[in-house]
């Protein structure tokens, strides 16, 4: 897959005037060949520079996020799979805070549309889950086309120490409620009356 994804930004360098639109177009197309949201970003610092990388990164993700909500709202039946995805991962009841997003865009092995997932069910309208996106996306797109080169040299100890800060941080940013379906709380008040009786 990184070969082919190499062989698509060599496309991408020799577009001239085209470049920027056909990189923005790889972001589109990268879902299909499972190619990671930060080698692409980092490719667009490399090839545009920071400034002008970091914009059409944020534009290219910005427009797959809007795309996969397009999918989620005509195509529910062929979204369940995700959906079973974060169920298993998360859990069915919990979700995350858009600052947690934010956080986890930047872990670079979580699934960028998992993330996507759980902002549209936080989000109460499609301009609502946009504004949340391009949010979410800002520091994922800056941070790995300005200083992803700097972050692939770092020891494994300076790694694992961003990780644990990290991990700090989504931890106090969690959403501090607990929800509890009303068959459950039932089930456990019924449980309790038994018990006192007995």
């Amino acid at each position: 897959m990184e070969a082919l994804g190499a062989n698509l930004l060599t496309y991408v360098e020799i577009g001239g005037l085209f470049a920027p639109l056909l990189f923005i177009c790889f972001h589109l197309l990268r879902p299909l060949f499972f190619i990671p949201v930060v080698f692409i970003c980092i490719s667009g610092g490399v090839i545009f520079g920071p400034v002008a990388g970091s914009l059409y990164s944020l534009v290219g993700i910005t427009l797959s996020s809007i795309l996969f909500y397009g999918m989620y709202t005509k195509m529910p039946k062929a979204m369940q799979r995700i959906l079973r995805l974060k169920q298993r991962i998360i859990g069915e009841n919990k979700a995350f805070t858009r600052s947690q997003i934010i956080l986890l865009r930047l872990v670079p092995f979580i699934h960028f549309h998992l993330l996507s997932l759980c902002l549209i069910e936080i989000s109460s309208s499609f301009r609502d889950y946009t504004k949340a996106s391009v949010l979410s996306n800002i520091p994922l797109a800056f941070v790995y086309t300005s200083i992803g080169g700097t972050i692939s040299n770092l020891s494994p100890y300076m790694i694992t120490a961003l990780l644990a800060l990290l991990l700090l941080f989504l931890y106090l940013l969690r959403r501090r409620e607990i929800i509890i379906k009303w068959q459950d709380f039932f089930s456990i008040e019924n449980a309790k009356h038994t018990s006192i009786k007995a």
